[in-house]
């Protein structure tokens, strides 16, 4: 019995969790152009995020590109401003910046490129800086891309999988891609599979 409860709870807290992750936060803004079954052509608005670079295999450096993000949003960067914060980090000297979703993920040459998009209150004159070296800024101007959305966990698996159905998309269709893959993640790791949003971008002309 005492099993079932926790399951019980678990369940009800990784509801809430993902439907508080993907409702309450702001995501970049982009227009669909065209859709088909859970494929997507969107035009993307202009857009500032902060960047870092990590080695080693796909999931160990979203997890350490994610720590240096967050620590740059909840407060480690140059403003002068300290804001009180909610639990769990209580106060952090600097100004905090807005969650914003989804985590991005690209890959070049042998390192992985990890992303959030900048609150759009924010231009690159007016973000505080990063006093983690690591973390860059930088403007995305207008963009289109082809998308496809998937739930369930983001393993190597799962992605792939939608990877190469979103490239046989691509050449079917006639499209021309530009560049490699970006893999982007919406929701908190304690959501529940089936909940999930999971993304496979994949720009093009």
């Amino acid at each position: 019995m005492k099993i079932l409860a926790s399951v019980i709870v678990l369940t009800f807290v990784g509801f809430l969790i993902g439907s508080e992750v993907i409702n309450n936060v702001e995501q970049p803004k982009y227009e669909v152009l065209s859709q088909k079954n859970n494929i997507e052509i969107r035009q993307y608005e202009p857009n500032l995020i902060a960047e870092v670079k990590k080695a080693g295999n796909r999931k160990e450096a979203i997890s350490a590109g994610f720590k240096d993000l967050a620590d740059f949003i909840f407060g480690n960067n140059k403003s002068s401003d300290k804001i009180s914060m909610t639990a769990p980090v209580q106060q952090s000297a600097g100004e905090s910046i807005s969650m914003t979703a989804p985590v991005q993920q690209l890959k070049q040459n042998d390192e992985w490129l990890i992303s959030f998009v900048m609150p759009s209150k924010y231009q690159k004159n007016n973000l505080p800086l990063p006093n983690n070296p690591n973390v860059k800024i930088i403007e995305i101007p207008s963009k289109k891309y082809a998308a496809i959305v998937f739930s369930g966990t983001n393993s190597n698996e799962n992605v792939y999988k939608h990877e190469k159905e979103l490239v046989k998309f691509i050449k079917e269709n006639s499209l021309i891609a530009i560049g490699v893959s970006k893999y982007a993640f919406y929701n908190h790791p304690l959501t529940l599979p089936f909940m999930r949003r999971n993304e496979v971008l994949i720009e093009i002309k």
